[in-house]
């Protein structure tokens, strides 16, 4: 597959204003640093909506009144009946939310995710030694998501760690380091920015999205749906460990991080923690097409 076109028209505003070395830009700082793994045009599009207004004056209201909703459903949740839940129902709201009131960046972001997700699982399958199914998930449209996207998202995780350590278990060995590493499946997301919904009221950033997006998850959700969700999260380590041990490389570990996958932590936090999952999946992706790239360089 190709790679993704120009991100945007015209650069962010960190980008195209002088520096003050009296006042200088956080976000300027950010984009030129290079010890964060990303590719340019994510590091771009990740830093201009972090940047927004939406971000510095609607998440610090957002953040609280969302988590406090999640306590209060969690109370509701001990007495309403599972006929009141509904993915379908969820997905609908999720992809109508995201279509008119979601920054262009934030959409793309979500959608890279599912696709970088299942290029990164494919690639731990492929250089497993052992036979694992997948399921991968590649929206080429927000609308693609109504298909329970989202929650099939949080399946796949788990299917393919209990898939993948069993079919393991079963012919008694573990993963492990591979000298000659296939990175067939590790292909880049076709995706446009340029694409995205870009309407007056596309206002949000990725992060206040979240926070208001993850009670209504939680409403929509079974008890058990939203709990195996917020868990899903954790799985970030498990997987970062995987393909560093096939790559002999788990140094680069660092920025893959959201807490022991031992330790369940509160749903609460399942918002921020989101971000930190989608932040973690580029990152290891990104890893993984630098180790591709200096293969192919060995092998030229």
């Amino acid at each position: 597959m190709s790679p993704p076109g120009p991100s945007r028209t015209s650069p962010p505003a960190f980008l195209s204003e002088p520096h003050d070395p009296d006042d200088p830009s956080p976000w300027l700082a950010l984009y030129l640093d290079h010890s964060t793994p990303l590719p340019d045009e994510v590091k771009c599009a990740w830093l201009s909506d972090s940047c927004s207004r939406s971000r510095q004056f609607l998440l610090p209201v957002v953040r609280p009144l969302a988590r406090g909703c999640v306590a209060l459903i969690q109370v509701l949740k001990i007495i309403l009946p599972r006929r009141f839940t509904s993915s379908a129902l969820l997905h609908r709201f999720l992809v109508a939310g995201l279509k008119r009131f979601v920054r262009p960046e934030a959409n793309w972001l979500i959608l890279r995710h599912f696709w970088l997700g299942s290029g990164i699982l494919d690639f731990i399958a492929r250089n497993s030694g052992v036979q694992v199914p997948l399921r991968p998930l590649n929206p080429a449209t927000i609308d693609d998501l109504r298909d329970h996207l989202f929650v099939k998202h949080d399946l796949n995780l788990f299917n393919f760690v209990i898939n993948l350590n069993r079919a393991l278990a079963a012919e008694g060995r573990p993963l492990t380091f591979r000298d000659e590493v296939d990175f067939s499946g590790l292909y880049a997301c076709p995706l446009r920015l340029d694409d995205m919904p870009a309407r007056w009221t596309n206002v949000l950033d990725l992060q206040t999205a979240i926070e208001l997006f993850t009670p209504a998850y939680q409403l929509f959700l079974t008890d058990n749906d939203f709990w195996r969700a917020a868990n899903s999260l954790q799985l970030d380590e498990t997987i970062g460990v995987y393909c560093a041990t096939i790559l002999g490389m788990r140094e680069q570990l660092l920025l893959v991080n959201n807490k022991h996958p031992l330790v369940p932590l509160s749903t609460l936090r399942a918002g921020f923690r989101l971000v930190l999952h989608g932040v973690a999946t580029e990152q290891l992706h990104a890893l993984l097409r630098r180790a591709q790239a200096q293969a192919e360089l060995r092998s030229a």
